[in-house]
């Protein structure tokens, strides 16, 4: 198996274990009903790498930058529509406002959400280290909440 069906199908088991914990710690209070809990995976892009060339200022890096991508699956579940504004929620509580995208079919498993590395994800990585100097970047537990429809 290689390192990239490996770290595929961690991923995806990790998202189904999120999953279950939802089901069975649901959200308590009422303003979080519409809150789930997914699994957030930043990395590069093309497009984010070709965009870097002309500047991380221009409108092809940002637009890489800012968007967050659902799976197709899960958007259809939650009603949620390209341009929709969510909020994420770190396990350490802290939050951002993105727009979200559909995820190009079968790219990105649903229960998984990814960004392209930069300011968005930056903040929602945790100062912990766990001694190696570089803080956890891959599978971080997140709730999204729909924020504003488009």
């Amino acid at each position: 198996m290689s390192n990239v069906e490996s770290f595929c199908k961690t991923a995806c088991l990790q998202a189904a274990l999120v999953r279950w914990r939802a089901v069975l710690r649901p959200h308590s209070d009422k303003a979080s009903c519409m809150a789930e809990t997914f699994v957030l995976i930043p990395g590069r892009t093309t497009d984010q790498g070709c965009g870097i060339s002309e500047g991380k200022f221009q409108e092809k890096y940002q637009n890489e930058i800012r968007a967050l991508q659902v799976a197709p699956g899960d958007m259809a579940r939650l009603g949620l529509s390209d341009g929709d504004r969510v909020r994420l929620t770190g396990e350490e509580g802290q939050t951002v406002e993105v727009c979200i995208v559909s995820a190009k079919k079968d790219e990105l498993p649903e229960g998984l959400l990814f960004i392209a590395y930069g300011d968005i994800s930056s903040r929602m990585m945790v100062g912990d280290t766990h001694g190696s100097g570089m803080p956890t970047s891959k599978g971080m537990e997140v709730t999204m909440e729909l924020v504003q429809k488009a």
